[in-house]
């Protein structure tokens, strides 16, 4: 086992979250926070975070508003 240590897993922490490191840099940081609970209660924070933004984006808009904004994207396309 390889600890990629404190400061690599940080950065390259959303990546890894998103599966998007190498190989061998999702194993050494997948095992950097297994042993270490900081990191790890940092990936926990920024999972959450994604999954309760993913949750809101799908969430439509009121249709009072979504007709606001689409009057008013006629309104600048047609000045422009």
């Amino acid at each position: 086992m390889t600890d990629c240590g404190c400061e690599k897993a940080r950065r390259d922490l959303e990546e890894y979250l998103r599966h998007e490191v190498c190989t061998t840099s999702q194993k050494d940081i997948a095992d950097h926070l297994e042993n270490c609970a900081t990191c790890r209660d940092e990936a926990l924070v920024s999972t959450t975070l994604t999954e309760v933004v993913a949750r809101a984006c799908k969430e439509s808009a009121p249709e009072e508003l979504r007709d606001q904004v689409l009057a008013r994207l006629r309104a600048v396309q047609t000045t422009h």
